[in-house]
């Protein structure tokens, strides 16, 4: 190791590390080459350089904004108490 460098420890499960190696592997990089790429890239964006998504695959602001959305609706929605009603409305 250079002077120059310093060392970065992570703890991971052993499933993860057996699954992120298998991965590489197929890839090309190796573990440390890959933490070193991610490391430079939160430098040059500025950010986590990630594609963050919820189990419904929308990035967090975007499920928040379609809860917002779904709530707003759910407000300002015209109830009905029976078929006929709906159908009325529908022009059916």
């Amino acid at each position: 190791m250079k002077a120059s460098e310093s060392t970065i420890q992570i703890r991971v499960d052993a499933k993860t590390k057996r699954e992120v190696r298998k991965t590489l592997d197929e890839l090309g990089p190796d573990m440390s080459s890959t933490v070193k790429l991610f490391l430079h890239n939160v430098i040059a964006t500025q950010s986590i350089p990630l594609d963050l998504k919820t189990v419904n695959g929308f990035t967090l602001a975007q499920e928040k904004a379609l809860i917002a959305d779904a709530e707003e609706a759910k407000k300002s929605a015209k109830g009905y108490t029976n078929l006929d009603e709906l159908f009325s409305d529908l022009d059916i």
